[in-house]
């Protein structure tokens, strides 16, 4: 997984492009097919659903019918870390190596997404991940605008934790029946004696987004999941970043949220 500063340095020139294709702060209204040269208003929050009494009925009171069934599919067939490793042989080795062979079993594949994330910053990403399941990711296309894509999350099983990406416009057109073009999953087995957390995906081929796109969208989900979502301040108050306000006004459907801003937020560094 390259680096943050990586990816907003290849970036740059098309995100200053693409605040200047947005005419309106407001969020009300469609989106165009392509991209947000109109405002936006985000899909119904998860807040508006009925309260859940368990983990499983909070996210099914709060994502759309198609992370419903890829969940129900992915439970009955699901791919844990064991699939794809001998657990205890990684569990034997040292951060260093371990770190090597994960990345190396990914070298070969052109579409895949693979990263490590720390125990901390996973306490963060998952917290605020059950808290806000739903978003949206701008993607910067030069001479286009901003490309908008929706992410949800789902978890499958106990030590997994998929994203799904899908393009808005496309969501917002076939609902239910939208394939995601990217899909990334999140391994917690190795969590409590490692302290990492072992990241892989995948970028549907002929989907309109590439390997290097995808890798800005999980970084950008990255910045907006993985800090510490409050500022303190003098005499010990504290308020929420400007990230994490997003990420509540967009749960919420508030009128606040702003193309604008989500798009400033996104090519900060870090």
């Amino acid at each position: 997984m390259n680096s943050v500063e990586e990816l907003i340095k290849v970036h740059r020139k098309e995100s200053g492009i693409a605040r200047k294709s947005i005419n309106s702060s407001s969020v009300n209204g469609p989106t165009s097919a392509n991209n947000v040269q109109i405002p936006f208003r985000p899909p119904p929050p998860p807040s508006a659903q009925p309260p859940a009494t368990s983990t499983s009925q909070a996210q099914s009171s709060s994502i759309s019918p198609a992370v419903a069934e890829y969940t129900a599919a992915a439970k009955s067939g699901v791919k844990t870390l064991s699939t794809y490793i001998d657990i205890d042989k990684f569990l034997a080795l040292p951060e260093r190596e371990l770190n090597y062979l994960w990345r190396l079993r990914h070298i070969n594949n052109p579409t895949s997404l693979h990263g490590i994330v720390s125990a901390e910053n996973w306490t963060r990403i998952v917290a605020a991940a059950k808290k806000h399941p739903q978003f949206i990711l701008p993607l910067p296309r030069e001479g286009q605008g901003a490309e908008i894509h929706f992410m949800q999350w789902t978890f499958p099983s106990e030590t997994t934790a998929t994203v799904l990406f899908t393009h808005l416009a496309e969501y917002k057109l076939r609902g239910e029946f939208t394939q995601p073009h990217t899909t990334v999953t999140h391994h917690t087995d190795l969590m409590a004696e490692k302290g990492v957390v072992l990241v892989e995906g995948t970028v549907m081929p002929d989907r309109g987004v590439t390997v290097e796109e995808g890798q800005w969208l999980l970084m950008c989900l990255l910045k907006f999941y993985g800090q510490d979502g409050t500022i303190t301040r003098q005499e010990g108050s504290e308020s929420i970043t400007p990230r994490r306000r997003l990420l509540e006004q967009f749960s919420k459907g508030d009128g606040e949220f702003k193309i604008e801003d989500l798009l400033e937020e996104a090519e900060k560094v870090p």
